[in-house]
């Protein structure tokens, strides 16, 4: 039955471009990549830099850029943190006060919540320091479906943390709207920034 293989080739047809419309809608239009619709709202209970508990709603009303790291990373952290403080330096001074980023470790058992305070003040101001317990970071790390691991550590019990390159940005509303990659230009980083706080 010819006409029938035709239908339904193309209602397959149909239906994959209806996806593909629907991603690009969920997406968003980013110079970096976007997400929105694609992972959970922002959610977390942490011990910040001040010692203080800090939650999701401590940062609502403004635009939240997570990254998971540890201050004894010797080349993603400090290569992320320099490109994101530029990137805020490069976003109009009403936007940037309503960007916080909050830098996550995922290293409890090094990075306490003076190491944090210093670690993130010399990048920015706009940066906070946070960390918990570690099976609180593997279920936020989860919920953005990301991961953490420990590597052996050496004779002087020096280890190194494998963790995501990544950065997520949430709105002012907690919800998750891009994705920033290490391949991203600073520029892009800025142009996003701009986009999701005037939104």
């Amino acid at each position: 039955m010819p006409g029938l293989s035709h239908l339904k080739r193309g209602l397959l047809i149909g239906s994959f471009a209806l996806v593909l419309l629907l991603s690009g809608c969920i997406g968003g239009d980013y110079a970096t990549k976007g997400v929105y619709g694609l992972l959970p709202d922002l959610k977390f209970d942490l011990v910040s830099e001040t010692g203080q508990r800090i939650t999701e709603a401590d940062l609502k009303g403004s635009t939240v850029v997570v990254f998971f790291g540890f201050t004894h990373c010797p080349d993603v952290c400090p290569t992320a943190m320099a490109r994101l403080a530029a990137a805020l330096d490069r976003v109009d001074q009403s936007i940037g006060e309503e960007v916080n980023v909050l830098f996550v470790s995922v290293d409890p058992g090094r990075d306490s919540p003076e190491m944090l305070g210093r670690y993130t003040d010399f990048f920015s101001e706009y940066i906070i320091g946070a960390t918990a317990t570690e099976p609180e970071l593997r279920e936020m790390t989860k919920r953005y479906r990301a991961t953490f691991g420990f590597d052996e550590p050496d004779q002087f019990g020096n280890y190194n943390v494998s963790h995501p390159s990544a950065m997520y940005v949430f709105d002012g509303s907690s919800r998750a709207r891009a994705i920033f990659r290490p391949a991203d230009t600073i520029s892009d980083m800025a142009e996003d920034l701009r986009r999701i706080s005037g939104s």
